[in-house]
C-alpha cells in the first residue's frame, strides 16, 4: 500500500513538472510580437546555389513596435517556404517553437543590436526548396521573444550541388567502358573454347 502511495504521488510529481516545463519553457509565435523588420536580398523567386551564392540579411526595429530593452541576441535562420512544406513532415510548421521544423538552417545568432545584417554564403548542404528568412530576438535565457520575417511573397529558390562533378562523370564513363570491353572480351574467349 505504501509503495502504491509513492509511486502515484512520484507520478503527480513528474505532471507536475512537466506541465510547469511545458507552460513557462516553450515559445509559441502566435504569441511573439512581430517587432522586426526583416529584408533579404534575394529578389523574390531567384535561385540561388549552394556554395556559391550569398544571402546579405537585414533587420531592424520595427518604428511601431515599442521597447527592445529585453532583447538580447537575434538569431537568423533559413526557413522552409509553405510551397516547400507540403506532404513533408520533417518541414512542417508548429506553433510550439521548440516542435517547429520550418527554420532548420541558421544563418546566425549574435548580440542583438536594434539595426544589424549579416552575410551569408548558402551552405552546400541546404537542401533543394523554396525559401525565406525569419529572425528571432531571443531574451537572456535564450527563449525567443519576438520575431521577424520576409515572408509573404518574398521567398527564394536554393538548388543544392548534385554532388556530380566532371571527374566522377569521367571516372563513370571510364569504368563503364572497361566493364562492357571486358564482357566482349571474355565472351570472345568462351565462345572460342566452346568451338575448340
Amino acid at each position: 500500500m505504501a509503495r502504491q502511495r509513492m509511486v502515484m504521488a512520484l507520478l503527480v510529481v513528474v505532471l507536475a513538472a512537466g506541465c510547469l516545463e511545458s507552460a513557462t519553457g516553450a515559445a509559441m509565435l502566435s504569441q511573439l510580437k512581430p517587432t522586426l523588420a526583416v529584408t533579404a536580398s534575394p529578389t523574390p523567386n531567384q535561385v540561388l546555389h549552394g556554395g556559391e551564392d550569398v544571402i546579405t540579411v537585414t533587420w531592424s526595429l520595427n518604428a511601431t513596435a515599442g521597447t527592445d530593452a529585453e532583447y538580447k541576441k537575434v538569431k537568423v535562420s533559413l526557413c522552409y517556404a509553405p510551397v516547400s512544406q507540403k506532404e513533408r513532415e520533417w518541414r512542417k510548421t508548429h506553433d510550439d517553437l521548440k516542435k517547429d521544423k520550418t527554420c532548420q538552417f541558421k544563418v546566425t545568432e549574435q548580440p542583438y543590436a536594434a539595426t544589424g545584417k549579416v552575410e551569408y554564403r548558402v551552405a552546400l548542404d541546404i537542401p533543394t526548396a523554396t525559401y525565406f528568412v525569419r529572425a528571432y530576438a531571443l531574451d537572456a535565457s535564450g527563449t525567443q521573444v519576438a520575431y521577424g520575417q520576409t515572408l509573404p511573397g518574398a521567398t527564394f529558390d536554393v538548388i543544392s550541388i548534385t554532388g556530380v562533378t566532371t571527374s566522377i562523370k569521367v571516372a563513370a564513363a571510364v569504368f563503364s567502358t572497361f566493364s562492357i570491353a571486358s564482357l566482349a572480351f571474355f565472351f570472345y574467349i568462351e565462345k572460342r573454347k566452346k568451338n575448340n
